[in-house]
């Protein structure tokens, strides 16, 4: 992984950002890294199996790009 590269790809992600509930949940993570609190710990284990899952899959190049999940589940994002 290119450290750079991934920084410039999520800065862009994030200036592209729409969605209010996203950016306060990125707020509430930078806060916890200040804080030396570890997101990570407050997660049920399904939830880390499925993020474990998730980042599989994207390094095996099975993504889905964010506009096509986001029309697929629009009726549920927009309430």
């Amino acid at each position: 992984m290119n450290l750079q590269s991934e920084k410039q790809s999520l800065i862009k992600w994030i200036s592209e950002l729409e969605d209010e509930s996203v950016i306060q949940d990125i707020k509430i993570l930078r806060e916890n890294c200040k804080n030396g609190k570890d997101w990570w710990n407050n997660l049920s284990e399904e939830e880390k199996r499925g993020i474990d899952e998730g980042l599989k899959d994207l390094e095996e190049g099975r993504e889905v790009p964010y506009e096509v999940v986001r029309e697929k589940y629009k009726k549920w994002l927009s309430k």
